[in-house]
């Protein structure tokens, strides 16, 4: 699929999608659509900390290596090799608790996904994880082409496998290692 501002309307496609696919959750479950992202993570910091929740998981895009002709750093996010599991970006280490989770979810589902490392830019999972007195926290990113142009490229394989692990993910207990 190519759109403009791919970044950050898939991530919203996700988690609307897993709503509508959740047949029940353990947990109490809030999903939250916020503003300002790009420009300081204004509306997710606000969010929760009035949320207060006891684990965050952001959906976003990231960027990709796989483009004959590179305009930024090497990455090892391709498109079509499913979704992204952040570990780290320019602005957050994931929980590796977290990370753990969800790579174990991935697995026991057979799913595809890839491990994320950015060496620039940040997340909504950014605010979350920084919250009162921190939050364990995590990103589901979806492989994008071209972020920030006006024709950014999502594989829909990707995007139908992030919905996945997220209805899978929220679906069963959260069991976080250490």
């Amino acid at each position: 699929m190519v759109s403009k501002a791919m970044d950050d309307r898939i991530g919203a496609a996700v988690l609307i999608e897993a709503l509508r696919q959740l047949k029940s959750s353990p947990h109490e479950l809030y999903f939250v659509f916020s503003v300002q992202e790009e420009v300081g993570l204004r509306g997710a910091t606000t969010a929760a900390f009035g949320i207060d929740p006891d684990l965050g998981i952001a959906s976003d895009v990231t960027g990709t290596g796989d483009t004959p002709r590179r305009v930024s750093r090497r990455m090892e996010v391709s498109l079509g090799k499913g979704p992204a599991i952040k570990v780290r970006d320019g602005g957050m280490l994931s929980d590796p608790r977290v990370v753990d989770w969800m790579v174990r979810t991935a697995e026991k589902a057979r799913l595809p996904y890839q491990l994320e490392v950015l060496e620039g830019g940040t997340t909504d999972a950014r605010a979350i994880q920084l919250t009162r007195a921190g939050v364990p926290a995590g990103c589901l990113s979806i492989p994008c082409r071209y972020v920030h142009s006006p024709s950014e490229m999502v594989d829909t394989n990707d995007v139908v496998n992030a919905v996945r692990l997220l209805v899978e993910m929220i679906s069963n207990p959260v069991k976080l290692d250490g």
